[in-house]
């Protein structure tokens, strides 16, 4: 069962009814009915907005951890919140994620972060002759070991997680926003460059005038 804490009026909605598709989901808008959610019910995660109408999600994980409720957390957060995202993440958040993203990514790290609690691993995701273990975060082609930088690997992450969609390079900058405490107007090219020189050129293809995404037939 997941809790969503989110108390924007058009956005939790939404959310919850997206999410309701995948798990038995429950909204609540203020840190006061995510308290008594948590007293009434048990969750096995909670989706955690920071910015709430009567204080800050951080309190409420605090409580969470305090009280031994071993539900997976995943912080939902914008931009502007960093030193927040670290803050929880040390409180004991398992995950966060940076608004705006889309539902699908939202919805894998929630399955991702359930099998971990669960302790069963994720399986390995294959594209072309690129394998990627999530449990372990490690890379192959053609079955040899290839060692990436974080920021590659991040990278690496967010084309997978589209799912073969192409993705412009505003919304890759968004995603590498977690990794990087400046962004500069080539980073995304220099980055694409240097997991093209790792994977192979042609794992990562360029579509003209949109973006880039990971190529099943390299």
């Amino acid at each position: 069962m997941l809790l969503l804490v989110e108390d924007d009026p058009i956005l939790g909605p939404a959310l919850a009814e997206g999410l309701g598709r995948h798990f038995k989901a429950e909204l609540a808008a203020t840190l006061d009915s995510a308290r008594l959610a948590l007293r009434s019910r048990d969750f096995d995660l909670v989706v955690l907005d920071l910015s709430l109408p009567d204080g800050s999600g951080l309190s409420l994980l605090k409580e969470m951890r305090r009280g031994q409720n071993a539900a997976g957390v995943i912080i939902q957060s914008a931009l502007d919140e960093t030193p927040d995202r670290i803050a929880g993440l040390e409180m004991g958040a398992d995950d966060y994620i940076t608004k705006p993203y889309d539902l699908d990514e939202l919805v894998a790290r929630c399955h991702a972060l359930r099998r971990r609690l669960r302790g069963h691993p994720a399986p390995v995701v294959k594209v072309g002759p690129l394998e990627f273990d999530p449990s372990t975060r490690t890379v192959r082609m053609d079955g040899t070991p290839v060692a990436l930088s974080a920021t590659e690997l991040r990278l690496l992450e967010i084309f997978l997680g589209a799912k073969g969609r192409v993705l412009s390079k505003g919304q890759i900058e968004e995603r590498l926003y977690d990794w990087l405490a400046d962004i500069e107007s080539n980073t995304v090219e220099v980055y694409v460059s240097r997991l093209r020189r790792k994977l192979g050129a042609p794992l990562v293809r360029t579509v003209r005038g949109l973006g880039y995404m990971l190529s099943e037939t390299a």
